[in-house]
């Protein structure tokens, strides 16, 4: 379910680089969880984003310090794209204290307040009501700010999507609801999941200003973001962004990936964003390889630096295990 490529998006050398960076980043930083995962360094569950880097980086990159934004256990990419230090994600990751949610949270659980980022949400479509009551609060506080909320197809199928965007409409919250639609949520096929396969079309259902775009393209999005979130900002009403894009890797790395076939999988990689991005800075001449090649190394020792942070982390202590499970009560 591909769409047609939007080529309009201008952009200056600094940015192009900039986004470039983030891309091949998320891409690296995953690829490198992955091996670790392997070495049983981390544990648990892991879901990468490997092959739907140009979703995270293009909409973040259209969205402002004030902003919040809320994401799915598949959120290594939002949280590199946010501004995230991958030296604390990946502590995260590896269970130590030194992680942004002090090893406790892991793959799922990526929170930093700092950067308006709430979560890493585990249950899936839980944090679409979070979302629009963030942005309900927010309008009624008349921040001004936008509230950003990513999710798979598979959270499109659940309740409380319905319930949210109902919502969301009724008291017109600034909401960004942004639909990363990979085609498979966990190991199903949208075509058995979905009676209606063009999603954005569940948005204009509520009576929501909605749209899709090739989420493989980075272009695409930029663009499609920058409309939406202008939209938002005019009007204070909410906005459907469906990306349709793919994911290169298993739902998880639990998975053994029978659902699909493995022809297929090559065939995407054909659109894979990162190369498709390149080939638009050379066309654009705002890029030459040898900053490729120098940027593709300062990752390089950005991302090796991050597993010795995490392997240099510390333990917590076991008689701490019990700080953190409930507030303290505040005196009225």
């Amino acid at each position: 379910m591909k769409t047609k490529a939007i080529k309009e998006y201008k952009m200056t050398a600094e940015e192009g680089k900039h986004l470039l960076h983030q891309m091949i980043l998320i891409r690296r930083f995953e690829e490198k969880a992955a091996e670790e995962y392997t070495k049983s360094k981390i544990r648990g569950f892991l879901h990468l984003y490997v092959g739907e880097e140009a979703v995270a980086v293009g909409v973040m990159h259209h969205l402002h310090p004030e902003d919040y934004v809320l994401s799915t256990y598949r959120e290594h990419g939002h949280a590199l794209a946010r501004g995230m230090n991958p030296e604390v994600i990946m502590a995260e990751m590896f269970g130590k204290v030194e992680g942004c949610s002090k090893g406790r949270g892991g793959s799922m659980h990526l929170f930093d307040t700092s950067l308006n980022f709430f979560g890493g949400n585990a249950i899936v479509g839980g944090h679409l009501p979070l979302a629009v009551g963030m942005a309900l609060g927010a309008k009624k506080q008349k921040k001004g700010n936008v509230t950003c909320c990513f999710f798979g197809e598979g959270a499109a199928a659940e309740g409380e999507f319905h319930e949210s965007l109902n919502l969301a409409a009724l008291w017109e919250t600034p909401t960004l609801f942004v639909c990363e639609n990979n085609l498979y949520a966990m190991g199903t096929a949208i075509r058995y999941t979905h009676s209606m396969q063009q999603l954005e079309k569940k948005g204009e259902a509520y009576g929501i200003q909605s749209s899709a775009v090739d989420g493989m393209d980075l272009l695409a999005v930029l663009e499609a973001t920058q409309n939406a979130v202008e939209y938002i900002k005019k009007t204070g009403k909410p906005y459907f962004l469906v990306c349709n894009t793919y994911r290169f890797r298993a739902h998880s790395m639990f998975d053994a990936e029978l659902y699909r076939d493995k022809k297929e999988v090559e065939e995407w990689k054909n659109e894979d964003p990162i190369p498709k991005f390149k080939s638009h800075l050379f066309e654009k001449r705002l890029i030459t390889q040898n900053e490729i090649e120098d940027l593709e190394q300062a990752i390089e020792e950005m991302v090796e630096k991050s597993i010795v942070f995490a392997e240099e982390g510390t333990w917590e202590d076991v008689n701490d295990l019990h700080k953190y499970v409930y507030t303290e009560p505040k005196a009225l």
